[in-house]
């Protein structure tokens, strides 16, 4: 499975955020969300998603090894593993990887699927 995203389609509305955080933190809280919709201004309503594209980027640089690809191809990082370095957060090239508020480990996008459910716009699609 990926996240596929069709950036002409995202009006910015930040729907696929809310989402994210309700599904993964049980908060109404965008901020939270494991996804970013970056805003191009100054050209009006020209929006790019950036999502986990699950490139193993942050596996191959974890010096504890701390994050695994599941047998579905989803990299998922062991809090238990995890010594917080935070050298993930700074390899991933598409910023999505995060550390929120005073979590003793970063979290990352792990496919569940409920920003693409939520996109009014099909802009986020979760393919097979």
């Amino acid at each position: 499975m990926e996240l596929q995203t069709v950036h002409d389609k995202c009006s910015g509305c930040a729907t696929c955020r809310l989402a994210c955080a309700l599904e993964n933190f049980r908060e109404v809280k965008p901020s939270l969300a494991v996804l970013r919709i970056e805003g191009r201004f100054p050209a009006p309503g020209d929006y790019r998603i950036h999502v986990c594209d699950q490139c193993g980027a942050c596996a191959e640089i974890c010096p504890e090894e701390a994050i695994h690809q599941t047998d579905s191809g989803v990299f998922l990082i062991d809090e238990d593993t995890c010594t917080g370095c935070l050298v993930c957060v700074a390899e991933c090239p598409y910023d999505v990887i995060v550390v929120r508020g005073n979590a003793p480990t970063p979290i990352k996008c792990t496919l569940c699927g409920a920003c693409a459910v939520a996109c009014p716009r099909d802009a986020i699609l979760l393919t097979q």
